[in-house]
């Protein structure tokens, strides 16, 4: 386990980086964060991160970024379990249910309300059927990540492969579990560059559906997974659904 200050200054680093997909310097931090550390103090502690492998530097002049490590430990020992607000909660509900009410596939409706709220490839399906709808990869073109056409083809042959691969990606994973993999984690060896958010889940009619997210490294975790979470609890029955329904109809 890391000290509180190396938990706080690994914290500031992913969302900095997150935010931008720049490299942090410990400049950067003491500018844009309120903290107590000195330059001299981040400067240490960055490099004791770099030294234990939850940070890496790129280039010699360059600040740090997040490895694989450095996301993992964020994501086992510093997610923020409640990111999702009621606020945020009630933009999905409208935005869920005013797709719905246009008679969209339900899981094409979802794939494309997981992609625009995460600005990730989003995938959405019914397991049992071995059928997929996925929405979103034109969010992924711009972000520094897709470095190369080879990447950009890799990337694409997940959409291709992941019929395949399902045995892979659900293994050990129960129904309502919602699993987090980074980088070389990802059993889907095409998207090894990326991190997925996946969830299967038993929906009202009985069979097993399937939610993913594919995004960057520094994609939003706590927000992503979050937003995972409640759409797998909103597509696990339709009355949850018909009551937003109901619930919204008397607000008119």
């Amino acid at each position: 386990m890391l000290t509180e200050r190396q938990n706080e200054v690994l914290k500031m680093i992913i969302q900095e980086y997150s935010d931008t997909a720049i490299p942090v310097s410990s400049g950067l931090l003491i500018e844009k964060y309120d903290s107590s550390f000195s330059s001299a103090t981040l400067r240490n502690e960055m490099a004791k991160l770099e030294e234990l492998g939850f940070l890496i530097q790129p280039h010699v002049s360059a600040g740090r970024i997040p490895s694989d490590k450095g996301y993992r430990y964020f994501i086992d020992n510093l997610l923020d379990r409640d990111k999702v607000d009621l606020d945020y909660q009630k933009t999905l509900e409208l935005k869920l249910l005013n797709l719905r009410t246009k008679n969209a596939r339900l899981e094409r409706t979802t794939a494309k309300l997981l992609s625009s709220m995460s600005h990730c490839l989003a995938i959405s399906g019914v397991v049992d059927k071995n059928e997929f709808y996925d929405f979103g990869m034109h969010n992924l073109l711009d972000d520094p990540e897709l470095a190369s056409q080879n990447d950009l083809s890799k990337l694409i042959m997940v959409l291709d492969v992941i019929d395949e691969n399902l045995d892979k990606v659900l293994r050990d994973i129960q129904d309502g579990e919602v699993r987090i993999f980074i980088g070389e984690e990802n059993p889907i060896q095409e998207a090894q560059n990326y991190s997925m958010i996946v969830s299967p889940y038993e929906r009202s009619d009985g069979e097993r559906g399937l939610l993913a997210i594919i995004g960057p490294k520094r994609m939003k975790y706590e927000q992503n997974k979050g937003l995972i979470e409640f759409m797998r609890r909103a597509l696990g029955g339709q009355k949850y659904l018909m009551s937003l329904l109901l619930m919204i109809n008397l607000i008119k």
